[in-house]
């Protein structure tokens, strides 16, 4: 038997860390995820999944990720019911994500930090130093999402 989920998409708000009362972390955070095909009327449509992981992803996810986002989920889907405070029997389908990977960095343009980094692989000095690869500062790139390959 097979359950896994591979998602790639932005958060739409910062994840809500918490910790349970043996303090373990746990972040909930929820995921647009564009649909690979537009309605009728030729708009892209989105799906919205709630995703849930824990102990230190979820911290790291906390502090360095935040709405608007893009990163990448690998777990599986898990339901799960409980009664709420009516009374009421509620049931919850989520993703709970083995690993969060960062699709890019936190804050953009605004933070003022420099990411500029050099590598000189070999250790050879007159490596061609004709293009920087951290130029951009590590700031989103204008990309349509019709050019990604997933």
């Amino acid at each position: 038997m097979l359950n896994r989920v591979v998602l790639v998409g932005r958060l739409t708000k910062d994840p809500e860390l918490k910790y349970t009362p043996n303090g373990v972390a746990v972040a909930n955070f929820t995921l647009a995820v564009n649909r690979p095909f537009k309605n009728q009327s030729g708009e892209s449509e989105a799906d919205f999944i709630n995703c849930v992981v824990w102990r230190k992803p979820a911290e790291n996810l906390a502090n360095y990720m935040s709405k608007g986002s893009l990163v990448g989920v690998d777990g599986r889907v898990q339901t799960r019911s409980f009664d709420n405070h009516e009374g009421k029997k509620v049931y919850v389908t989520e993703i709970v994500a083995d690993s969060v990977q960062f699709l890019e960095s936190k804050g953009g343009s605004g933070s003022g930090q420099s990411n500029n980094q050099s590598y000189n692989g070999g250790g050879q000095a007159n490596q061609q130093q004709n293009e920087d690869p951290f130029k951009d500062k590590g700031e989103p790139i204008d990309i349509s999402d019709d050019d990604l390959p997933f």
